[in-house]
């Protein structure tokens, strides 16, 4: 079990530095299991400019998700990877910036508010993003992490009434998600006026790093949105060409095009 020192802020720190020292961030979002090298795609990507990593456990009902991030986690689920499997594999692993693990509530449910925090924290992992939980039923998890030392990233919707926003922000931890668009996820070909919309009414209530993401697909959209926004979160362009197979080094070509558009 982790110690209990009542101290949060791993993730949050080191973005906060790299914001605050004058950087965008870039935050890929990897499926866990969905390539035999999975892992060595985290370490690529990290390698590559990443500042942090969310890292996908793979579920049979993944609401949020898109065609592509589905099909990973149905090829993550076909190569019979589970939670612990995910977790066991990241505590040996180096991976050399913050991870956080983005899950459905199900699996947090299932597993235990407190196992599943400690879970995270004994794995090395600093934060987790469980889009299906709403605000309103954050509280029992919100205890078993600050209990465990994780870190709490929520996220905020162009639909969101401000008075909504305000709250979640509030209550946000490491980085605000701000949603670009409302939908699933996946590549767009153009940027709409909702995600510098979003950025900018979250904004108005936390001085947490906000990165944009669903929808970030090219290194000129991360651009476009990083003009008010403090970085992007880049998942389907990115796993569409691990499910092509370029593998790690592929991975790391890509990720290395977004730090150069968004500056070192």
């Amino acid at each position: 079990m982790p110690e209990v020192t009542g101290e949060l802020g791993a993730m949050e720190r080191s973005l906060r530095a790299r914001r605050d020292a004058g950087s965008k961030l870039v935050v890929p979002y990897v499926m866990a299991g969905m390539v035999p090298e999975w892992i060595e795609v985290l370490q690529a990507v990290a390698s590559a400019g990443a500042d942090a990593i969310e890292v996908g456990l793979p579920f049979s009902d993944p609401m949020i998700d898109g065609p592509v991030i589905q099909a990973a986690g149905l090829a993550s689920l076909g190569r019979a990877t589970t939670v612990h499997g995910v977790l066991d594999a990241l505590a040996g692993a180096e991976i050399g910036v913050p991870l956080v693990v983005m899950t459905y509530y199900n699996l947090v449910f299932r597993t235990g508010h407190r196992r599943f925090a400690a879970s995270l924290r004994e794995s090395g992992v600093a934060a987790a993003l469980i889009p299906d939980l709403s605000i309103e039923e954050l509280d029992p998890w919100a205890a078993a992490a600050a209990w465990g030392g994780v870190e709490t990233v929520l996220m905020v919707a162009p639909s969101s009434p401000q008075a909504r926003v305000a709250a979640i922000v509030a209550r946000a931890q490491g980085f605000v998600y701000a949603v670009a668009r409302m939908g699933v996820t996946g590549e767009r070909r153009a940027l709409g006026a909702d995600a510098l919309a979003v950025v900018r009414r979250a904004r108005e209530g936390t001085d947490l790093p906000i990165c944009v993401g669903i929808g970030i697909s090219t290194p000129e959209q991360a651009a476009e949105v990083c003009e008010v926004a403090d970085g992007v979160a880049v998942g389907s362009a990115l796993v569409r060409r691990l499910l092509d197979g370029e593998g790690p080094e592929g991975a790391a070509r890509f990720v290395a095009r977004f730090r150069e558009a968004l500056g070192p």
